[in-house]
């Protein structure tokens, strides 16, 4: 990225490589911890914000917006959430779970602060980092304070540059959903895990789509600069690149004993929680709240594992990747059929399932995707083939999220007009309304809703 500061200077400068030592220099004066890129330094949201950078009230930047920290820090809608990540430690549910949990303080317990803050270690910590600033710029660009800052801005820098020397290539699929997955499902380092003790004691159920959140989190244009820099991205891969790390990132953590089990119980949060989280009565007819789901074979009455994203990639890997569908397919098959055999047979699974789906990740990373690919994607979750699978509210919340984003996409590339799209989105409404409270999940409106809406959006086609 190039700052309207780097800009002025090149008018007074003849030679481009005087302009990026001069900037090297005086960012090394500024910062002088930061001189290599092994010795990283997290200087804070401040950094990011001069007025000639990322810091202005409106975007005019020739280059970028030039307004992304006002974005960052919007009060009320969703590209705000980041900034105000720390700050929601500290109000009444926070506070709550924290002491639910014996945690002390929420806004100083190592277990909230891994995903609420960009909780860098004390030592790397620049003169203008600060805690409080929640979620910031270096938690998914990586840390500023080594040589990238100097150099993202300085002419004649270039996105291939700025990678190699330390920031995060967030245009990649794989990387992006990496970077997303370690606090919007969960990690191995510390503070970036929500156990299932978490939730009981009131924080929020885990749920991820790459794709939709990152629209909501889209804080720069995708212009004819970012594509000359960066290339054109595309939602489809990045939809389904992000389920396939989703898969392999639940199941490798799965498969490590000290993730997968609680004491003499499994860690809760890896599975459905609505297949126990219901009505529980007794009376001499049943009532089941829930339908025999064909892709898990497990023994009648045991818990799940949460499929949500294994649903949404069986349905379009025969479609977008062939060569890998029948080896994911039977992969998650054979790990829920191991749920009933034990919890060493069902680790041994997982971390077969999870190299299935690394693969899969790699082959839909690397494929080519033509304009179509919205609409197959979005008939196949519709279709009648897969309807069987959405009996389980977190397969559905994916599915509507997929059709959304998609369709998103697809009036974003031109291919739909808004108007047309317009008269789409009441049925995607509906499919949101029936998702919007688990405890009352309507399955059949659901369907019968997205059907609807995958209907009509194949229509124009």
């Amino acid at each position: 990225m190039r700052g309207k500061l780097a800009r002025r200077v090149a008018g007074l400068l003849a030679r481009p490589g005087a302009l990026r030592v001069l900037a090297v220099i005086g960012l090394a004066a500024l910062y002088p911890a930061a001189g290599a890129i092994g010795n990283p330094v997290f200087e804070g949201v401040a950094t990011c914000a001069g007025s000639t950078c990322h810091g202005r009230a409106e975007g005019n930047g020739a280059v970028v917006r030039q307004d992304e920290i006002a974005t960052w820090q919007e009060p009320s809608s969703p590209s705000g959430a980041h900034s105000r990540a720390y700050a929601v430690l500290g109000g009444r549910r926070g506070q709550q779970i924290a002491a639910s949990l014996g945690l002390g303080n929420a806004q100083s317990a190592p277990a909230c602060l891994g995903c609420h803050a960009t909780n860098a270690p004390a030592a790397s910590r620049g003169a203008r980092f600060k805690l409080t600033d929640g979620v910031g710029c270096e938690s998914c660009h990586g840390a500023s304070g080594g040589a990238w800052l100097a150099e993202h801005y300085a002419l004649p820098a270039t996105h291939a540059g700025n990678v190699a020397a330390g920031l995060t290539p967030l245009e990649i699929p794989k990387v992006r959903a990496s970077v997303c997955l370690d606090c919007h499902f969960g990690s191995s380092k510390p503070g970036q895990f929500v156990t299932h003790a978490m939730m009981a004691a009131g924080h929020p159920r885990i749920s991820f789509e790459l794709d939709l959140f990152s629209a909501l989190q889209q804080h720069h244009d995708i212009d004819a600069d970012y594509t000359r820099r960066k290339g054109s991205p595309d939602s489809v891969r990045f939809w389904a690149v992000g389920q396939a790390e989703a898969v392999r990132r639940s199941t490798s953590l799965f498969a490590q004993p000290k993730f997968a089990y609680e004491g003499a119980f499994p860690q809760f949060t890896f599975l459905d929680c609505h297949s126990c989280h219901r009505q529980i009565t007794d009376g001499p007819q049943r009532k089941l709240t829930f339908e025999t789901n064909p892709g898990r074979p497990i023994p009648f009455g045991n818990p799940p594992f949460n499929d949500e994203n294994m649903i949404m990639l069986q349905a379009v890997a025969g479609a977008l990747v062939p060569g890998e569908a029948a080896a994911f397919r039977s992969a998650a098959r054979d790990f829920h059929k191991a749920f009933g055999a034990g919890p060493a047979e069902a680790r041994a699974a997982a971390q077969t399932l999870a190299a299935r789906a690394g693969a899969l990740s790699d082959a839909l990373g690397a494929r080519g995707y033509a304009g179509s690919d919205g609409f197959t994607v979005i008939g196949i979750i519709a279709g009648e083939a897969t309807a069987p699978r959405f009996t389980d509210y977190a397969g559905s919340v994916q599915a509507v999220m997929a059709i959304d984003t998609l369709l998103n996409a697809i009036v974003r590339e031109g291919r739909v007009t808004q108007g047309a799209a317009a008269g789409i989105r009441a049925d995607i409404a509906r499919a949101y309304k029936a998702v919007e409270e688990p405890n009352a999940y309507r399955p059949a409106d659901f369907r019968a809703a997205l059907k609807s809406a995958a209907g009509a959006i194949g229509r124009l086609q």
